[in-house]
C-alpha cells in the first residue's frame, strides 16, 4: 500500500504549513487569537477561506474542492501544531458533514456557499446533559404541527463553538422513547430562532463551547435534514468524521509537543551538562516518538476507514484508533510536561497548551473506556490492558 502524498496533497499540506508557521508559531499569536471575540479572529477565518480550505472536503457540485479523509488530515495535523482556534471541525466537518451527507439541494445550495466563503458558520448540536458518549440517546423533542412545520424542545450541551454559529444542525426525536436508535431526526435551525437561546463558555484548552436551549422553536418542514427517524446513521458517520479529524490533530500536537521537549533537553542545563546528555531521560524521548508515531499509524488507519461502507467495520476501525490516540496522548502528553519539570505546567509556556488540549481530546467524541467497549463487543482485537 502506498502511503506517499500526491503532488496536490503535498502542495496542501506545504501552504497549510506555511499558514500555520506564520500565524500560530508562538505563544504570543495564539493568545491573541484566542483573545478575539468568538475565541478567534475573523481575518484568520477568512484566511482558511481564500485558501479553499473551508471548501475542501465538499463536492464540485456544491462549490468546494471534492477533498478526502486524506486532504482532511493534512489540515488537521497542521491545525493542530499551531493550536489554531478557528472552529473549523464543528463548521467544515461536523455541521457542514451532516449536509454534506443528508442535506437536500436547496439546503447544500443556500448553506454550503457561505461556508466556503467564509460568511456563515455552523455548530452541530447532539450531545446532551445525560447522554454520555451514547449517540442514540437525544430527549430533545421534535413535534409535528398541523401545518407541517416542528415545534423543538430539549437542552443540547458542549455544543462547539455555539456562540459563533448561524445555523444549528439539531438532533431531535420525532418518535420513540429516549434512547431508542430509531426516532432520529436532524433539523437545520436559525442561530436567531425565537426561543433558541445559547450559555457559551471558555473551554478547558481555551476553546469555545456552549449549552443550547430549544424552548417551543419552530421550524418549517423543510428544515427537516435527510428522512424522518433515521437519522442515527448519519449523526454515526459524522461522528466518525470527527474522530478521524481529532486523531489528526492529535498527532500534530505530539509531533510539536516531541520537538519541544527535545528543543529544552538541549538547552536545559544541570550539573554542567544538557539534561538531554543524560541517558535515562533519551529513553524517556524515545517513548513520546513510539507513541507518536502508534498514533500517526492509527490516524492514517482511521482516514482510510472512512470510505468504509460496512457501518460495523468502519465503527470497529475508528473506535480502535481512538483508543491508541486517547492511549498515545496521554504517554505523550505526561512524559513532556515530567521532562520539562515545573515550567511544563505554566500556561507562560506553549507545552502546558499542548498538554491541555491532548488532556481534552483525550475524551472528545469518547473516552478509551467508552471505545475499548464497542471494541469488545464488536469482538476486535485491541487489548484492555
Amino acid at each position: 500500500m502506498d502511503f506517499d502524498l500526491t503532488d496536490e496533497q503535498n502542495l496542501l499540506k506545504e501552504t497549510v504549513d506555511r499558514l500555520v508557521a506564520d500565524n500560530y508559531g508562538t505563544l504570543e499569536q495564539i493568545t491573541a487569537h484566542r483573545a478575539a471575540p468568538g475565541g478567534f479572529r475573523e481575518e484568520g477565518w477568512q484566511r482558511l477561506a481564500e485558501l479553499g480550505l473551508l471548501g475542501l472536503p465538499f463536492s464540485e457540485a456544491d462549490g468546494g474542492f471534492n477533498g478526502g479523509p486524506v486532504e482532511t488530515q493534512i489540515v488537521m495535523e497542521a491545525l493542530g501544531r499551531g493550536l489554531a482556534p478557528e472552529p473549523y471541525l464543528p463548521t467544515v466537518l461536523l455541521g457542514g458533514g451532516v449536509l454534506r451527507r443528508a442535506g437536500t439541494d436547496a439546503q447544500r445550495q443556500s448553506i454550503i456557499p457561505g461556508i466556503i466563503d467564509g460568511t456563515l458558520r455552523l455548530a452541530f448540536a447532539h450531545t446532551e446533559p445525560r447522554a454520555r458518549y451514547d449517540l442514540h440517546d437525544v430527549a430533545t423533542q421534535a413535534v409535528r404541527q398541523p401545518d407541517g412545520s416542528y415545534r423543538l424542545d430539549g437542552h443540547k450541551s458542549v455544543v462547539l463553538s455555539a456562540d459563533t454559529a448561524r445555523w444549528f444542525v439539531v438532533s431531535a426525536r420525532t418518535a420513540g422513547a429516549r434512547r431508542d436508535e430509531e426516532g432520529i431526526s436532524l433539523f437545520l435551525v436559525p442561530a436567531d430562532a425565537p426561543g433558541l437561546s445559547v450559555e457559551a463558555y471558555p473551554t478547558h484548552d481555551g476553546g469555545r463551547a456552549g449549552n443550547v436551549f430549544l424552548a417551543g422553536v419552530t421550524v418549517p418542514a423543510d428544515a427537516l435534514i435527510g428522512e424522518r427517524d433515521a437519522g442515527l446513521a448519519v449523526i454515526e458517520w459524522v461522528n466518525g468524521v470527527a474522530i478521524a479529524a481529532v486523531a489528526a490533530e492529535a498527532v500534530g500536537i505530539m509531533e510539536a509537543l516531541q520537538a519541544l521537549t527535545v528543543d529544552y533537553l538541549k538547552t536545559r542545563r544541570q550539573f554542567g551538562a544538557t539534561i538531554g546528555s543524560f541517558q535515562a531521560l533519551q529513553h524517556q524521548t524515545v517513548d513520546i516518538l513510539i507513541a507518536t508515531e502508534q498514533a500517526r499509524s492509527m490516524s492514517y488507519f482511521a482516514a482510510m476507514m472512512l470510505d468504509e461502507p460496512d457501518a460495523g467495520a468502519r465503527s470497529l476501525a475508528l473506535s480502535s484508533a481512538k483508543v491508541q490516540i486517547n492511549r498515545s496522548a496521554r504517554l505523550v502528553g505526561q512524559k513532556a510536561v515530567q521532562l520539562h519539570g515545573g515550567i511544563g505546567m505554566t500556561m507562560e509556556y506553549l507545552g502546558a497548551h499542548y498538554f491541555r488540549r491532548l488532556a481534552l481530546l483525550e475524551t472528545q467524541f469518547g473516552d478509551t473506556t467508552h471505545h475499548l467497549r464497542r471494541v469488545a463487543q464488536s469482538e476486535g482485537l485491541v487489548q484492555a490492558g
